[in-house]
């Protein structure tokens, strides 16, 4: 990479009420130099649109991406995908984000409702020209990205909430622009402005919405390490040599379970100061230690971020109510999930004593499973992902 930024991905999409298929589409393809993020929304709703959708932001993506112009790509759409019948349209609208080398951003716009840009939480009013492709109005955009700036894509199922009912016209795109310079924060990860976005919508629909609604997201931001460590290694002489290697990394440190909080303090020769504030009954608390930025138990609070993760993940926890609360678990998914680029796991292979009595259902296979199954839920999220076993 020729710079210290990288670009993060997040969408949440709300069906049209009584739809089990969702008729947008976001498609995400992360290569080296370029990431592209195509929003399509297929005519009508439910299966057909979910059929054009799918095929519109396939086609355009896997084009793109291949490096072929978008002329090509409107030609292939409306060669392949049927015409309606009644209104004489093909396919479906559809949004495309470009970043390129993290440097400069490229939009491609076709009847989606346009992208909005925050450059340091407020409006940005980018360049926009316009051609016709194969009969359709095309808009297109090239500006250079700076750290931190969000670019907000979405279907036209969230400018249409609310019409008839809080607002006689919809949520117009001034209002949504509103919303969003107000909760914007520069930590905020892309899929969580998605979420906040997509959630007004919902409660502009009173919970039934009319249409489908997704928001894509799309921000730029600068790589951040989060280094964690969990378990002593299987043999007690390479203590040393893994917290050497663990505090030798850049960023931040979260230490879990309580051998290897004790190897930490007796390493940094600082007391470790247990804390007894439960603010989840579920999640055991926290300790303090200086030199680390969060110490937490460990299988227990491990499962816990795990299971956030996977929700979050599945788009079924748009609330994201981890962000703020400050148990063991929530704080861990706060660090990994919003704040963290590229994760550093230490993994101890030792076999926890505490873990081999037959009443508690905790095995040493549990503990290098969770921490397995986080990587990848995080890969998933877009994180670079290293795993060092001791």
């Amino acid at each position: 990479m020729t710079n210290n930024l990288c670009t993060e991905t997040g969408y949440i999409s709300l069906n049209h009420v009584g739809e089990q298929l969702c008729g947008d589409r976001v498609e995400i393809v992360d290569k080296e130099n370029e990431n592209i993020l195509v929003l399509a929304d297929g005519l009508g709703s439910g299966v057909k649109a979910n059929i054009l959708s799918t095929l519109t932001s396939k086609i355009i993506s896997t084009m793109l991406a291949g490096g072929m112009p978008i002329e090509e790509c409107i030609d292939t759409i409306a060669s392949t995908l049927p015409v309606c019948k009644v209104r004489q349209v093909a396919y479906s609208t559809f949004t495309v984000i470009r970043i390129l080398e993290n440097r400069v951003a490229e939009l491609i716009q076709f009847d989606n409702p346009a992208v909005i840009v925050l450059r340091d939480g407020t409006r940005y009013n980018y360049p926009v020209s316009t051609r016709e492709v194969g009969g359709k109005q095309i808009h297109e955009s090239r500006f250079e990205v700076m750290e931190n700036d969000v670019l907000i894509a979405m279907s036209d199922g969230a400018p249409f909430a609310g019409v008839g009912k809080e607002f006689n016209y919809g949520w117009q795109r001034d209002n949504i622009i509103d919303f969003a310079e107000a909760n914007y924060h520069p930590d905020n990860s892309a899929k969580y402005i998605a979420a906040n976005i997509v959630d007004e919508c919902n409660r502009l629909y009173e919970g039934e919405p009319g249409d489908d609604t997704t928001v894509a997201v799309v921000r730029v931001r600068a790589r951040q390490s989060v280094n964690l460590v969990i378990g002593p290694p299987a043999d007690p002489k390479n203590d040393i040599k893994m917290m050497n290697l663990f505090f030798a990394k850049e960023g931040e440190k979260i230490v879990c379970g309580g051998t290897t909080s004790n190897i930490a303090s007796r390493y940094l020769g600082k007391p470790l100061i247990p804390t007894l504030d439960y603010f989840d009954p579920e999640v055991p608390p926290i300790s303090k230690l200086q030199g680390v930025d969060l110490v937490t138990e460990g299988v227990v609070t491990i499962s816990k971020v795990l299971k956030l993760g996977e929700d979050f993940l599945a788009g079924k926890d748009t609330s994201a109510d981890w962000t703020s609360k400050k148990d063991g678990a929530s704080l861990i998914a706060q660090k990994l999930f919003e704040k963290a680029t590229d994760i550093n796991f230490f993994v101890g292979r030792a076999i926890n004593p505490a873990h081999q009595n037959p009443d508690l259902p905790i095995t040493f296979g549990i503990k290098i499973q969770l921490i397995e199954n986080l990587a990848k839920c995080l890969e998933k999220m877009g994180k670079r992902i290293k795993v060092s076993y001791f």
